[in-house]
C-alpha cells in the first residue's frame, strides 16, 4: 500500500499564496499518478491539479493559471503551489496516489488538510 501524509494547510486571505506537500512512502514504486483534490461543503469532491501516468499535468479549469502542481521525486513528494486564491477556494485539500493492479485501480487518499480563503 501506499501513505500519503499532507502538510501546508491553513488561513489565508483573498489574493495570498499557499503551498501544500504530499510525501508518499510505501510501494511507492507502484505509482502512476498523484494529485490533488479538494471537497467543499456540500459539494463532490474534485480533481484540482495531477500528474497523468505519462507524467503530463493537467488542472482544473478554475485554477488554471493561479495554481502549480510539482513534484521532487527524490523527496517522494509532491506540491501544489496556490497563488491568487479566492474565496471559492476554501475546501479541504486531498492528496492521491493511484497504482494499477491485474485488471483494476487501487488508489490512497491522504487524511486532507483544510484551506480557508478569507475575503
Amino acid at each position: 500500500q501506499v501513505q500519503l501524509v499532507e502538510s501546508g494547510g491553513g488561513l489565508v486571505q483573498a489574493g495570498g499564496s499557499l503551498r501544500l506537500s504530499c510525501a508518499a512512502s510505501g510501494r511507492i514504486f507502484s505509482i502512476n499518478t498523484m494529485g490533488w483534490y479538494r471537497q467543499a461543503p456540500g459539494n463532490q469532491r474534485e480533481l484540482v491539479a495531477g500528474f497523468t501516468s505519462g507524467g503530463s499535468t493537467n488542472y482544473a479549469d478554475s485554477v488554471k493559471g493561479r495554481f502549480t502542481i510539482s513534484r521532487d521525486n527524490a523527496k517522494n513528494t509532491i506540491y501544489l503551489q496556490m497563488n491568487s486564491q479566492k474565496p471559492e477556494d476554501t475546501a479541504v485539500y486531498y492528496c492521491r496516489a493511484e497504482w494499477a493492479v491485474p485488471g483494476s485501480r487501487l488508489g490512497s487518499w491522504g487524511q486532507g488538510t483544510q484551506i480557508t480563503v478569507t475575503s
